[in-house]
């Protein structure tokens, strides 16, 4: 139990990174305070553009294999699943910027392609479907949330109560992403900044 806590400490700390707030703080603002408020991928193309973006998605994707890699490591598979949940944690409550950071999406993937990458794979290609065909990158990551427990089931069944909180806890920070989809008013992705 002992090696398990301390797997879901060190990828809670792991998600505490915070490219985007660290990028834009250097630039003289904080990227909480900008745009959507978001500290992640989508609001850092829209305010930065895509460099900025580019390497958000990159550190983001790369802290969740950390994480999930250093949770196997201190304790097998079930260090790697609490390692997987706990990275998100960190990601959107980040102790180090007053528990208020991102939405936990693109450390998901990253802790998922380490834990299991088939299962990574299905849910990524659900994401990319929804986006490409609403134009949402918050419909594509509510789609893989909702996918994501269900997927666990048949692909990785000792994962499914930590794909469970994780789908929750998704689907939560993107509450009123929900409710602009359904008024109609939600932001749509370009990609012609920068």
């Amino acid at each position: 139990m002992f090696k398990i806590a301390l797997a879901a400490l060190a990828a809670y700390l792991i998600g505490n990174i915070s490219p985007s707030i660290i990028m834009s703080r250097l630039k003289g603002k904080d990227i909480r305070e900008q745009g959507s408020g978001n500290a992640g991928t989508t609001n850092m193309l829209r305010i930065y553009g895509k460099k900025a973006a580019a390497l958000t998605l990159v550190i983001d994707v790369l802290k969740g294999v950390c994480a999930v890699l250093i949770g196997r490591a201190l304790a097998g598979g079930s260090g790697a699943c609490m390692a997987c949940l706990f990275v998100i944690v960190g990601h959107i409550w980040p102790v180090f910027y007053g528990f208020k950071g991102g939405k936990g999406v693109a450390a998901a993937l990253g802790a998922l392609l380490a834990l299991s990458p088939s299962l990574a794979g299905l849910t990524a290609a659900i994401a990319l479907a929804v986006i490409a065909l609403t134009k949402m990158v918050s419909a594509g990551s509510v789609a893989a949330a909702v996918a994501l427990p269900v997927l666990s089931f048949f692909r990785y069944r000792a994962f499914f109560p930590y794909a469970l909180l994780m789908a929750a806890i998704v689907i939560f920070k993107h509450r009123s992403n929900i409710g602009r989809i359904l008024r109609g008013e939600e932001s749509k992705l370009s990609f012609s900044k920068k």
